[in-house]
This record gives C-alpha cells, sequence and structure tokens, in this order.
C-alpha cells in the first residue's frame, strides 16, 4: 500500500538548504495531518448519517464537525504565524513553495467560511436539502485538503527540518494547545491518537501537556470510546493508548 504522503507526478520539492536536520517537524506533522483526513473523509459521511428530523443527533454531529473545522483553522493559523514567516525568511529558495501553500490555507479557510452557516442551519432545521448541500460542502473541502496535507508534507517540511529548531516547530503545535482547554483536548485526543499508527501513538502523546496526559488516561480514553460509539453506531472502536 502507497503511503498517502508520495509525491505525485509534476510535484517538486522546494531545495533543500545545506546544513544538519535541526527539527522533526515532518514526523509531526504527519501525525497532525493523518488526523485530518481522517476526519474529513467522515464529515459527509456523518451529515448523511442524521435521519431528516432527527434533531438530537444533528445537534451532535454538527458540533463534532464544528470542532474539527476550529481544530484546522487553529492548525492554520499556528503555520501562518509561526512557522511560514521563519521559513520564508531563512530558505529564500522555497517562496514558491510557501506561496502555494498559503494559498491553499487561503482556499480553506474560504470552505470553512461556506461550510459555517450550513452546519449551522441544517442543525436547527435538520433538513434534507441542508444536508446534502453540507455533505457535498464537506467533500470540496477534502479535494483540497487532500492535495494540501500531502504537499505540505513532502515539499515544504524537509526544509522545515533543516531551518527551524525542535523548541520552533513545537512552538506550531503549541499554538494550537494554548488555543483549547484541556477538558476540549481531553475529548478528542483519543481520535488523534487512533488514526496514526501505533509508533506515531507514543511520539505523539509525549509532545502533549502531562495535565492532558493525565486527565487522557483518567477519563480520556473513556471519552473517546464514548464518542466514537455514538459517531459511528456499529463500528468497532479503533484502538489507542
Amino acid at each position: 500500500m502507497t503511503d498517502f504522503f508520495t509525491m505525485q507526478p509534476g510535484e517538486t520539492a522546494a531545495p533543500l538548504p545545506p546544513g544538519p536536520v535541526l527539527c522533526t517537524g515532518t514526523a509531526a506533522m504527519r501525525r497532525i495531518h493523518r488526523f485530518f483526513l481522517w476526519a474529513y473523509a467522515e464529515a459527509p459521511g456523518l451529515v448523511r448519517s442524521v435521519a431528516a428530523g432527527d434533531a438530537a443527533r444533528a445537534a451532535y454531529v454538527g458540533e463534532v464537525l464544528g470542532n474539527f473545522d476550529m481544530v484546522l483553522h487553529v492548525h492554520h493559523e499556528g503555520e501562518d504565524l509561526l512557522m511560514y514567516p521563519p521559513l520564508e525568511q531563512r530558505a529564500p529558495g522555497c517562496v514558491l513553495h510557501i506561496a502555494q501553500m498559503l494559498e491553499h490555507h487561503r482556499q480553506v479557510t474560504q470552505r470553512l467560511e461556506r461550510i459555517e452557516p450550513v452546519r449551522l442551519r441544517w442543525m436547527r432545521t435538520v433538513d434534507a436539502a441542508d444536508a446534502s448541500e453540507l455533505a457535498a460542502l464537506y467533500e470540496d473541502l477534502k479535494a483540497v485538503l487532500d492535495v494540501h496535507l500531502r504537499r505540505e508534507v513532502t515539499e515544504v517540511m524537509p526544509v522545515v527540518d533543516r531551518v527551524m529548531t525542535e523548541k520552533e516547530a513545537a512552538a506550531v503545535g503549541q499554538h494550537g494547545i494554548d488555543k483549547f482547554d484541556k477538558k476540549f483536548m481531553v475529548a478528542y485526543l483519543g481520535m488523534v491518537l487512533a488514526t496514526n499508527p501505533p509508533a506515531d501513538r507514543v511520539e505523539l502523546f509525549k509532545e502533549i501537556p502531562p495535565p492532558v496526559r493525565l486527565a487522557y488516561k483518567l477519563v480520556g480514553r473513556r471519552m473517546y470510546r464514548k464518542q466514537y460509539a455514538k459517531l459511528f453506531p456499529g463500528r468497532p472502536i479503533p484502538e489507542t493508548l
């Protein structure tokens, strides 16, 4: 099976600057991108799983999808603020690739802005036409993400590993952690872990603040299993830590 993060014909990585690898940004980016790939592959089907008029399930699914959208937005915000400006300064040969990634971010933001009012309306109306529109919007967003999430990892992140320190790379991820309270983090950490291979789960868990790790062990794992079962009734629950 071909790894998702494989460069496609016609795609070209940014030139690597000289010098040693300074951080493990590529590995960390793969881990969070796997979660987004899973979340937005599921999003259209989750919308369609709600029967017309089932207000309780629409409210639950709509809230979860809104949280996915918020995490995606904050993830890109952190990159825009803390990753791409130093990358542009330190790796001038990467400027065209940076411009393409920022354009992808703009396209994602544009689609998230279209999705939000439709999602909120659907949560109120639980109407079949609104559901169809919302599912189609998520499919459109997924098409953009399939390109962006691959190309950012294959074309840009190897340069990040050469020009940013481990502390600087960690700050990009910390931006997202700082935006969400511990209860929110604990509720969704299981999904992020479950969408990664076992070895990556271990490394990802190390990056989480100790209080969140403890809360996950105490209550988060149970919250994850309950949430997954409610979203996907009848499916086996994927393993996590």
